[in-house]
C-alpha cells in the first residue's frame, strides 16, 4: 500500500509547467553578439555536439524540484496486518462404540460409521476450537485429548471401531471422562457432544451424578440418541450360516438423555438416520459458535528520505555539469 501523508503539497507540481513555459520563452529571446573584423575564422570553427544537450541543466533542476515536492508530500508505504482475537470453545466428542452401534439403520453403513462421517465434517467445519475425543462402551477412555491439530484428531476418529472396549453402555463413565478432560480448561465455553444408541447399564458413575459434576465445572452437554424408532436390523455372525440379520428393538433412554442435557444447560436430539444426524451437528455448531474479532491496521514506513537522497544526488550532478561541461561564459 502506498500513500502520501500530506498530499496537499502535490499541488506545487503546478509550478513546473509555468517554469517550463518561462524557460522556453526565455530561450527564444536570449542571444548574444560578438564583433569580429573577419568571420572566416568563426565559420571555420566546428559546432560543438554538446550544444544540443544544453537544456539538460534545466531538466535536472526540474527533476530536483519534483523530488523535493514529493518529499514534502511525505510518501509512505504501508503493510496491512490483521489481529485476530478469538474466544475458542473446548469441545469433547463422546461416542458410543458398543456392539449395538453396528445396527444398519443409518444407510449406507451402520450407526458408528455414519456417526464418524458426520463427526468428521463437524470437525472440519470448526476453526480455533480445541476438540477432543472420548469413546465408551462397557468402560470409557480418551481416544484423543483436546487439540488444535485436527489432522491427528481425524486419524484417531477414523481408528474407532466396535470391540476396542468391552461391550456395554457406560454413559455416566463417558460423561465423567469428558469432564475430567475439560475441568482444567480456561475456555469461555466447554462443551460435550455425547452420542449413544442405548441405555446406561455399566460403569461406577451414573449419568445423573456425572451430569451434576459437569454442571459444577460449567460443562454443557448436548446428548444425541442415535437409532430409528421401532426395530432395526443388527448383523450377527452365525458360525453355521455366516452373517445374517435379526430385528431388535431400538432402546434409547431418551428421558435420561434429556435430563442430562437439561441439568447442564444443553439440549437433547434424536437422530433417526444420517441426514437427521447431520442436521443435529449443524444445529449444535450454530449454537456453539466461536467468537472471532478481527482488528485490521496498517503500518506505514516513511519513504521521503529515499526521494531526498535522490534529489541531492541529481542536484550534485547538475552542479557538476553546470560548472564543467555546460559552463557558460559570463
Amino acid at each position: 500500500m502506498f500513500r502520501f501523508a500530506n498530499p496537499e503539497f502535490l499541488a506545487l507540481f503546478a509550478i513546473i509547467p509555468i517554469l517550463v513555459f518561462w524557460y522556453i520563452k526565455k530561450s527564444k529571446r536570449a542571444y548574444g553578439t560578438l564583433k569580429y573584423s573577419n568571420l572566416g575564422l568563426v565559420k571555420a570553427v566546428r559546432k560543438s555536439p554538446v550544444k544540443k544537450y544544453r537544456h539538460i541543466i534545466f531538466v535536472l533542476r526540474m527533476i530536483v524540484l519534483s523530488l523535493l515536492i514529493i518529499c514534502f508530500a511525505r510518501p509512505q508505504s504501508g503493510r496491512t496486518e490483521e489481529e485476530i482475537i478469538t474466544e475458542g470453545i473446548d469441545i469433547v466428542l463422546a461416542m458410543d462404540v458398543s456392539s449395538s452401534m453396528l445396527a444398519e439403520d443409518f444407510k449406507p453403513k451402520n450407526r458408528l460409521e455414519a456417526a464418524k462421517a458426520v463427526a468428521t465434517d463437524f470437525i472440519k467445519g470448526r476453526h480455533n476450537d480445541r476438540i477432543g475425543l472420548v469413546v465408551f462402551a462397557g468402560q470409557s477412555f480418551t481416544q484423543c485429548p483436546l487439540t488444535l491439530d485436527y489432522g491427528i484428531l481425524l486419524k484417531f476418529l477414523n481408528d474407532i471401531k466396535i470391540g476396542m472396549i468391552e461391550d456395554g453402555t457406560a454413559i455416566g463413565m463417558g460423561i465423567a471422562t469428558c469432564v475430567n478432560r475439560l475441568r482444567s480448561s480456561e475456555a469461555k465455553s466447554k462443551v460435550v457432544i455425547l452420542l449413544t444408541d442405548g441405555r446406561n447399564n455399566r460403569g461406577e458413575i451414573d449419568p445423573i451424578t456425572a451430569a451434576k459434576v459437569a454442571k459444577a465445572f460449567n460443562v454443557r452437554i448436548y446428548t444425541i440418541g442415535a437409532g430409528k424408532r421401532g426395530d432395526a436390523l443388527y448383523p450377527i455372525d452365525d458360525p453355521i450360516f455366516g452373517k445374517r440379520y435379526v430385528r431388535m428393538p431400538v432402546q434409547i433412554d431418551e428421558d435420561l438423555l434429556r435430563q442430562v442435557a437439561s441439568i447442564t444447560g444443553g439440549k437433547y436430539f434424536r437422530a433417526t438416520d444420517r441426514t437427521s444426524l447431520e442436521k443435529i451437528y449443524q444445529e449444535i455448531g450454530e449454537l456453539e459458535k466461536t467468537k472471532i474479532e478481527v482488528k485490521e491496521y496498517t503500518r506505514y514506513k516513511e519513504l521521503f528520505v529515499n526521494y531526498l537522497l535522490l534529489a541531492l544526488a541529481v542536484l550534485v550532478f547538475e552542479i557538476v555539469l553546470a560548472n564543467t561541461r555546460f559552463r557558460k561564459l559570463p
